[in-house]
């Protein structure tokens, strides 16, 4: 029997972002990156945990539980479950003329409604005063849309009710009261719920403290979407919702004009022989009818911070080597590559199947003779959670778990000289990351270098952090701070560091572009780039580690770094060996979740998620600590590379 074709809120939402999608949506012939492992995403957010925890503010609340693609089963359950004068419910389904939705929280007294959802989002309660702009334009767009369509269901359905359509928050102005408060959210793969959480047995409001959430009344947004639509405003909200409905029960492809909006598309894939087809291209051959080869060519959007791209769609450039020189508006300055130099050299080099690196020598060079030797590497890696996991932390805070440091002296050596990595259970690492640290960088006088904002960002967050602490070496470590750091715009104090870090993603900005790096100035982009190119580089590191010039913490000495691929360089992160490496399956099975690689931050502190709660294994907290270990100092081993490429150009 084939399923009905139903528009839930979630294809609603996909809706409008483009239309066009509702077509390819779930279908298995076609490419959708979407459908990644929303646990683990989850697991790092936590969305999940944040859900169970609303649902603790109701006590005696009713879970519908059941298949989820039986919609008729679980609309009859809500229904009988309405009939009673007052009921909490989560997830309350509500099925229309080929409209569906679930609700998080439905609080029912006669027929006055409670709409809540909750989104693992944060707010400052105490300074939120509207949705709405003073110009009056709306915030928050993706959540009120998808709030609006929930309580139009339930009104089509229920004209009767009164419905007052509520975001229940994670409030950032509020303080958990009490230690270990995710622990009472057991994180399951393998659970019946929804939420993939299992509760401590017994839970009560009393054990979990003062609520860290908030309820904020959104019936003036939700109005303003249903009576004026602000994001398609020649269509109502309503002809919109059944415009899309109808589409999507028909199948019937929309065509969405191609623009900006299109890069990054789940539904693509450039490989002409992949098993699965690419809606992507397929959408673009319909307007354009042009060849894959042609639309899988570099665009205008493609360029490097180009604010132009949306306005070059409007005149047909849609293709990078569409573009002049006059589109990009090139302003020379001398020594540094401009930001408008930047992205011509893309289109340039692009046009003319250029891919040659430039650089600006002389600039490189002033800039390189000013560093300090030994040059100090490091690179931290952090995570805000939802949750505190310890009582007196206010939620999304900041909590810096580890860091790498490599230390480069005059002569050539390489040490990686430091790490610090903190995964205690209930442990606030901040202080201690900071106490750590300091004794690692105090004992040379030398440079110390950073990629980005970031690690500059994070010792704000924890000067703060000190300020309201009553730590008995707050004032040192604040003193260590300033000395490394600058503040930044959010600081109550200004200071800048006799030692303030060099960004070396500024040094990559300004004096370095390569065709390789497809418009990103991402060390994971830089880095496969100065491999390609850098002949001293080749040369050194296709040896193992116990043949060149480097210690290592985390590596055996018959490690090589790195690894060729018809006759292209592999970046050393996708050759990280996985965290599982040699695992059983009956090992895995019982892994809390199963994480392949940690080859970014963002499956980095997913791992330190992971490693907060009590049920992981010896076994795999091993596993998973030394994965991250692994990274880390892969990460300040990929800045001492591109240092050395640098060296090697000012030197050649």
């Amino acid at each position: 029997m084939t399923k009905p074709r139903y528009l839930t809120k979630s294809r609603f939402k996909l809706a409008l972002d483009c239309p066009t999608k509702l077509f390819y949506t779930r279908k298995k012939e076609y490419e959708d990156s979407s459908e990644t492992d929303t646990f683990l995403e989850a697991l790092a957010q936590g969305g999940f945990q944040v859900e169970e925890l609303a649902r603790m503010e109701y006590p005696g609340g009713i879970a519908i539980l059941g298949e989820d693609w039986n919609y008729q089963k679980l609309t009859d359950i809500t229904s009988d479950l309405l009939n009673r004068e007052n009921v909490v419910i989560f997830e309350a389904a509500f099925l229309f003329e080929g409209l569906f939705i679930r609700t998080d929280i439905l609080v029912k007294q006669g027929n006055n409604i409670k709409l809540i959802e909750v989104k693992a989002k944060s707010i400052d309660s105490v300074h939120h005063d509207s949705f709405v702009s003073s110009r009056g334009n709306l915030g928050w767009s993706d959540y009120l849309y998808d709030i609006a369509f929930q309580k139009y269901v339930m009104q089509q359905c229920y004209p009767e009710w009164t419905i007052t359509p509520y975001l229940n928050l994670v409030d950032k102005s509020k303080k958990t009261t009490v230690d270990g408060l995710n622990q009472h959210f057991k994180i399951t793969q393998n659970s019946d719920l929804r939420t993939g959480i299992v509760t401590t047995p017994g839970l009560t409001k009393e054990h979990i403290g003062d609520s860290i959430l908030c309820n904020i009344n959104v019936d003036t947004e939700v109005n303003l979407i249903h009576n004026e639509n602000p994001l398609f405003e020649a269509q109502s909200f309503e002809d919109c919702i059944w415009f899309f409905r109808d589409s999507y029960k028909n199948d019937i492809r929309l065509d969405t004009p191609i623009g900006k909006h299109c890069k990054g598309c789940e539904f693509r894939v450039d490989d002409a022989d992949s098993e699965v087809k690419s809606g992507y291209h397929e959408c673009w051959s319909n307007q354009l009818s042009l060849s894959r080869k042609r639309i899988s060519e570099p665009k205008s959007y493609d360029v490097w911070n180009f604010r132009g791209s949306r306005n070059l769609f409007e005149q047909g450039i849609v293709f990078m080597d569409q573009i002049e020189p006059h589109h990009v508006n090139i302003e020379l300055e001398a020594n540094v590559i401009s930001n408008s130099e930047r992205r011509w050299l893309q289109v340039e080099k692009n046009k003319d199947g250029d891919n040659t690196p430039h650089f600006e020598i002389d600039g490189l060079r002033e800039e390189m003779n000013s560093w300090k030797y030994p040059l100090n590497f490091i690179d931290f890696e952090t995570t805000a959670v939802a949750i505190p996991f310890t009582a007196g932390r206010k939620p999304y805070e900041q909590l810096a778990f580890q860091y790498s440091h490599h230390i480069v002296f005059e002569d050539g050596t390489i040490e990686h000289y430091s790490e610090h990595l903190d995964t205690k259970i209930g442990h606030f690492p901040n202080f201690d990351f900071v106490r750590a640290l300091r004794d690692s960088l105090s004992k040379n006088e030398g440079s110390i270098f950073r990629y980005h904002n970031h690690e500059n960002t994070i010792l704000n967050k924890i000067y703060g952090q000190l300020l309201e602490s009553t730590e008995d070496d707050k004032d040192a470590l604040i003193s260590f701070i300033e000395s490394i750091s600058h503040n930044t715009g959010s600081s109550a104090r200004s200071w800048s560091g006799s030692r303030d870090m060099i960004d070396l993603f500024q040094v990559v900005k300004n004096y370095y572009f390569h065709p390789e790096m497809n418009g990103s100035l991402s060390i994971k982009a830089v880095l496969p780039a100065a491999l390609n190119t850098s002949e001293v580089i080749k040369k050194k590191y296709v040896k193992p580690i116990s043949d060149i010039n480097l210690t290592s913490k985390n590596f055996p000495q018959d490690y090589v770094f790195l690894q060729f691929e018809d006759g292209k360089a592999i970046s050393p992160y996708k050759a990280l060996p996985s965290v599982y490496e040699n695992w059983s399956q009956e090992q895995l099975d019982n892994a809390l979740a199963n994480i392949g690689d940690i080859a970014d931050g963002g499956t980095a502190l997913t791992a330190y998620a992971k490693l907060q709660f009590e049920e992981v294994t010896l076994e795999e907290r091993d596993a998973l600590e030394s994965a991250l270990l692994r990274y880390c100092e892969l990460d300040t081993l990929a800045m001492v590379m591109i240092y050395e490429h640098f060296k090697e150009l000012i030197e050649s």
